[in-house]
């Protein structure tokens, strides 16, 4: 039966149209935000999947050019693989759902989101996350939601519920947060130095909007809801749990892991399991279960210590950062090089700079971004875990690691005015053991300076992680978390930004939700830990970025021209710019509004080519000296070319101060030769004179 429900939701009206398409899916919700208009199911598997020790949910965000009135470009016109936005759509909508499912269910599930149109004041990002929490919270698939999201940005230090696509782009905040009828459940914000105490009412106020819409949702599945069906739980046995720890005792497992080196740890639970594998050889039933069962004492192993022992698994007190060491110019020939340790966690990042014109060309949904001046890539080989896997490419941890430190340090960059380059790092992940992403912050930070980035201030980041217990007051925040307490806890909260406020923030859970004083106590702890890894370790290194760059970069002089003059320094079919090109070696990038960019390493080719485009655009008056090469001779006069394309003559009369007959007396192809402007001819070509060029008088004075 087709129901249609509306509310109104920051100054607009948002309608979710149930049973009107998409039958067959479990869940499906018609999103309609303003004009904007999105799709969402949510479908599960019958079964669950043989051989897996995990809950197989997929989330896809689907871009559909049409949703904007274009066709895609390329051969096919077809859409291709997922954009960027698309893939970090997908998690910021999987992060805070996943937890939500059972952790025993192993069906697949789908949470698809088609994007179908887009009116840009309601962004299709936030229409998506709220249908897929609506398709699954009406769909029969064991969900324990309903969960809702709200965006919050900031123009002119106002709070925007909601905000339009420009005021997105272009405000001091990008916050997006999910909250269950309870608790905050996911954090993920890219900020302008807002301030600590700014950005918690603001989480607040999101979490105060997701409350009203989950009452929204509630009314919905109350109409529309089906049951939820029963499905084949995957859990461990009890029994299973008992018979392992008369073969393994806690105090035997609590030592295999109390260590701070990863590898001796890992090489103890391998013992550990060899024994348990050997002890179970003859139990068809559990010995398959060996290694989830492993994992789960493990588990509670390392929670018990650390929530009431109050004992992390490498012997640091609760507050203590990991062993920290930093670099510069590590890799020579670069632009920038920088590498930062956090114990076993090891990033080098690289810095390459180059013309505007070599920035990332966007083709997506958002008319307003066009290409991306600064890239961050982030990689994270098998190497770095001890591990030996083929490397396919970057996926969607890699590229979202990535954008999460690439908005950390987009507020600090000069503007395009100020350093005229399109700017990347790469982050190269050579060892990790927890919180690579926070670590490229730093790395990259280091990189950019050492590469003569003007930055306006160093960023760093860290994260901190949370053991809970049976209630909410019954929990341990943990500074600077390693692999261990990742996999273990219940939380990783990664905080990134500069000595005057937050930069970046990315808050995964594993439970269901955070409490206020949590949340405001890792704000706090991750402040702490900024501060000092920028006082102590980072800025010792690199206090500020260099004056210039380095002798491998490229430099860039920039002309602002005549736009009425770029045909000229074009040329016919660009013969003009690329004979400069061909003459000097240089890169030269002319915009719509006659800016001009010279790009090379020789600053002697590079001023040659300057001063080609400077006497190209140039209207000559009489008497202007010029130096041409002769390129032409006729019967009546030479022809000389004082820049590429520009050229004038010199009639025979007035190349000598003598009479002579021929042209060729005096001058032949190629001569270098000094001429004075004497105006236009009839015929509208610049007129100079070779013998009329008066030579500025030499000074007796002695030097």
């Amino acid at each position: 039966m087709y129901k249609s429900f509306s509310m109104e939701l920051a100054g607009r009206t948002l309608t979710v149209d149930v049973g009107r398409v998409g039958a067959q899916a479990n869940g499906c919700a018609f999103m309609h935000y303003g004009e904007t208009t999105v799709l969402s199911t949510a479908t599960a598997s019958e079964k669950p999947r043989d051989g897996i020790d995990f809950f197989p949910l997929s989330v896809e965000y689907e871009e559909k050019y049409y949703a904007v009135g274009k066709i895609p470009g390329g051969f096919n016109k077809r859409e291709g693989k997922a954009s960027e936005n698309a893939v970090l759509t997908s998690r910021v909508i999987d992060r805070p759902m996943r937890p939500l499912f059972p952790k025993d269910y192993r069906n697949d599930v789908t949470l698809n989101n088609m994007v179908m149109s887009v009116d840009p004041q309601c962004r299709p990002e936030l229409t998506a996350m709220l249908g897929s929490a609506i398709a699954a919270s009406i769909s029969d698939i064991p969900f324990d939601g309903p969960c809702a999201m709200t965006q919050m940005g900031m123009v002119d230090g106002e709070l925007i519920v909601n905000p339009s696509q420009e005021q997105w782009d272009n405000g001091d905040l990008q916050l997006t947060v999910a909250s269950t009828s309870q608790k905050v459940i996911m954090i993920e914000a890219g900020a302008n130095e807002v301030k600590e105490d700014v950005m918690i009412d603001a989480i607040y106020k999101c979490h105060d909007i997701n409350l009203t819409i989950i009452d929204f949702i509630n009314q919905i599945v109350a109409e529309t809801g089906k049951p939820k069906h029963s499905y084949e739980s995957c859990a461990v046995p009890e029994a299973l749990f008992e018979e392992m720890k008369k073969i393994v005792t806690p105090q035997e497992m609590e030592e295999a892991v109390f260590t701070d080196v990863k590898q001796v740890r890992e090489e103890n639970i391998r013992q550990i399991q060899a024994r348990l594998e050997e002890a179970f050889a003859e139990n068809e039933e559990w010995l398959p279960l060996i290694g989830e069962a492993l994992y789960q004492y493990q588990k509670k192993t390392v929670r018990k210590m650390i929530l009431k022992d109050h004992k992390r698994p490498d012997g640091r007190a609760i507050t203590q950062i990991r062993p920290l060491a930093a670099e510069i110019d590590i890799i020579p020939r670069v632009h920038g090089s920088a590498m930062f340790t956090r114990g076993q966690t090891q990033i080098c990042t690289v810095t390459t700079l180059a013309p505007l014109s070599e920035m990332q060309k966007i083709d997506g949904l958002d008319e307003n971004i066009v290409g991306k001046r600064y890239m961050h890539h982030y990689n994270f080989p098998s190497y770095s875990v001890g591990e030996t896997k083929v490397s396919r490419g970057p996926g969607r941890r890699e590229i979202g690691h990535g954008a999460l430190a690439e908005k950390a340090l987009v507020p600090v960059l000069p503007s395009e005015e100020e350093f005229p380059y399109a700017i990347r790092t790469v982050s190269e992940t050579f060892e990790s053991n927890g919180s690579t992403s926070q670590a490229s912050v730093c790395a990259s930070t280091m990189s950019l300076m050492a590469a003569g980035v003007p930055i306006k201030k160093p960023v760093a980041g860290i994260s901190c992680g949370l053991v809970t217990g049976e209630t909410d007051d019954d929990y341990i925040v943990l500074t600077d978390i390693q692999g261990l307490e990742d996999f273990f806890g219940d939380m990783d909260f990664k905080v990134a930004g500069t000595h005057d406020g937050i930069t970046a923030i990315q808050m995964d859970i594993k439970i269901h939700g955070l409490t206020r004083p949590i949340v405001e106590e890792a704000i706090a702890r991750t402040k702490e830990a900024r501060e000092y890894i920028l006082t102590e370790i980072m800025e010792p290194c690199i206090a500020k970025p260099r004056e210039s760059v380095g002798k491998y970069a490229p430099k860039i002089i920039q002309l602002m021209i005549d736009p009425q003059k770029i045909g000229d320094v074009v040329g016919q079919r660009g013969k003009t710019i690329n004979t400069i090109i061909e003459r000097t070696g240089v890169k030269i990038d002319i915009t719509d509004d006659g800016a001009v960019s010279i790009c090379g390493t020789d600053q002697e080719m590079m001023d040659k080519a300057a001063e080609m485009v400077r006497i190209i655009v140039t209207d000559f008056e009489p008497g202007q000296i010029l130096t041409g090469e002769v390129v032409s001779i006729k019967e009546f006069g030479a022809f000389v070319e004082f820049a590429p394309g520009k050229e004038g003559m010199v009639h025979i009369s007035k190349i000598s101060k003598g009479r002579i007959n021929r042209v060729e007396d005096v001058l032949t192809l190629g001569d270098k030769v000094k001429v004075v402007c004497l105006g236009k001819d009839k015929m509208g070509r610049m007129s100079f004179s070779m013998k009329d060029v008066k030579e500025p008088k030499k000074s007796n004075t002695p030097q």
